[in-house]
């Protein structure tokens, strides 16, 4: 398993994007499997993805492919290779309707960083059984323009009420999966701090994630 970590921004920088790529990379060395990290869209080419088994976009933001990027993720893709975004991810290529698809849906905006209450909708998958049913911890809590609950399988929702400024209501999407656009997508909206790459569970978390998208 070889996996390509793209974190390309043209918009917003998060700042914890080195460690990012860093936790990635441990996590692949620990699992045993190959971790790719670049900022370069060359990457983005048949001849070079075909040497993938999983994309993750880490945080990007903004347009960070050019044309021909952009068909070969897709192609990537509709032959059934695994995609995973991470935190940013969502605010990337709005412009682009199959990677708002694949994605699963367009980041709308978050109050400040605080704690908050983190509920798990299901467990019967790699990126949540080792989760407890209530996950208490400190992020940026990303809202949506729109809910992909009709279009995705939701992993974990955040309970406003547990956190100031939330403005989905009841139901807020923050995990979820997918296969609609041919391969498995995996992507969470965990991660805006640089002490979020060094949480046992939230690392854990990731890699049942890339498992998932990687081999299902």
């Amino acid at each position: 398993m070889r996996m390509l970590t793209y974190s390309r921004t043209t918009g917003f920088r998060h700042e914890s994007i080195p460690a990012g790529v860093a936790a990635l990379r441990d996590l692949g060395r620990r699992h045993d499997f190959e971790v790719v990290a670049t900022e370069d869209p060359a990457a983005f080419s048949a001849a070079e993805l075909a040497g993938f088994t999983v994309i993750t976009f880490l945080s990007t933001s903004g347009p960070v492919l050019d044309d021909g990027g952009r068909a070969a993720l897709e192609r990537f893709v509709r032959d059934g290779g695994g995609f995973v975004g991470i935190h940013g991810a969502a605010t990337t290529e709005y412009d682009w309707p199959f990677f708002g698809d694949l994605v699963g849906a367009r980041f709308d905006g978050h109050p400040e960083v605080q704690p908050a209450r983190i509920v798990i909708s299901r467990h019967d998958h790699p990126a949540t059984a080792h989760l407890p049913p209530v996950w208490e911890r400190t992020d940026e809590w990303y809202e949506f323009r729109t809910n992909p609950r009709d279009a995705v399988t939701v992993l974990l929702t955040v309970d406003e009420s547990s956190y100031a400024g939330g403005g989905m209501g009841d139901d807020h999407p923050l995990a979820w999966h997918h296969g609609n656009c041919g391969g498995r997508s995996f992507y969470t909206a965990l991660g805006h701090t640089e002490e979020s790459y060094a949480e046992p569970a939230m690392l854990a978390h990731l890699l049942g994630g890339i498992r998932y998208a990687a081999t299902g």
